[in-house]
């Protein structure tokens, strides 16, 4: 098949390509820059120039392919908001293109934005976070699988390799400025993580599978606690490990201290049995011990 990915020189997507063209699947590409053409059609991958604000690029990649996986998403998380509006409407306009077809359509959302009840993990099935504006994105693919089209939500935790760790690189940047790696409380807050690798592949079942409606978790560890992620960072910057006030998280670690204080533990057991995926790789700290902490964590 020939399946457009948008996203498709970035983190998830240097895991997922492989694996769609070792299964046999042609890739179309989108990408901004040309730094990133060069790097997909070393790949094998046909591109087409565009990003997630040029609606009518995301048309005409849909246009062209025999389904979507949509990864592309601004990381800049000091604008959340926006980035999320223009998530939605990017999901919008591939949607249109698809009705009236059996063409799977996945779209990437975040563990986060399943709710925790009673601190337990949260699971395929749990209701959203209604503070959480990925929300919105995830409401356009309900009314859209309402209209035919065929549609599949992929949850990320912390999708991590030695490079990028989801949130962790942020928490991370915080520490190196301020000289100390910090969690806040007693740091039993939990993240979710997954190796890229296992990720790449859960989204090949996806597409392949692909079962309309269906959200699926590409959770391998249900939750890493903060203080277990503030002590690895520790390790690998040389720098003190300190817990602080949930009162002073604001200042110490900006827009990152609602995520940085969120407890998120999330299960992927549906998804496991759904897809027989069976996640395996390092772990979160296991690949944060491994990393080079000369490198600058955003890049």
């Amino acid at each position: 098949m020939r399946i457009f990915v948008t996203g498709a020189a970035g983190f998830i997507a240097s895991a997922l390509i492989p694996e769609l063209k070792q299964a046999g699947h042609q890739v179309l590409g989108l990408t901004r820059s040309e730094a990133g053409a060069e790097k997909l059609r070393a790949a094998g991958v046909e591109v087409l120039h565009g990003n997630i604000e040029d609606l009518d690029s995301l048309r005409k990649g849909a246009a062209n392919s025999d389904g979507v996986i949509h990864l592309a998403f601004n990381h800049d998380f000091s604008q959340f908001m926006k980035n999320c509006e223009d998530d939605r409407k990017a999901i919008q306009a591939i949607g249109e293109v698809l009705l009236g077809s059996n063409r799977p359509f996945i779209m990437t959302s975040g563990t986060a934005i399943a709710a925790n009840i009673d601190g337990k993990p949260s699971t395929e099935d749990s209701p959203t976070e209604s503070w959480n504006p990925r929300a919105a994105s995830e409401a356009v693919m309900n009314e859209l699988k309402e209209r035919g089209v065929n549609t599949t939500i992929v949850r990320l935790p912390q999708v991590h390799d030695t490079r990028k760790q989801g949130l962790t690189p942020y928490v991370h940047a915080v520490a190196r400025e301020k000289g100390v790696s910090a969690y806040i409380g007693d740091g039993s807050n939990r993240w979710p993580a997954a190796p890229v690798a296992s990720v790449g592949q859960l989204y090949r079942l996806a597409f392949e599978k692909a079962e309309a409606g269906s959200i699926y978790h590409a959770v391998d560890e249900e939750g890493v606690s903060m203080k277990a992620i503030a002590e690895a960072l520790g390790r690998g910057l040389k720098v003190p490990v300190v817990s602080i006030k949930p009162e002073e998280a604001e200042a110490h670690f900006g827009w990152l201290a609602r995520f940085a204080a969120h407890d998120m533990p999330a299960s992927s057991a549906i998804t496991r049995k759904k897809l027989n995926w069976t996640p395996a790789g390092p772990s979160l700290i296991e690949d944060l011990d491994g990393m080079d902490y000369s490198l600058n964590p955003l890049g």
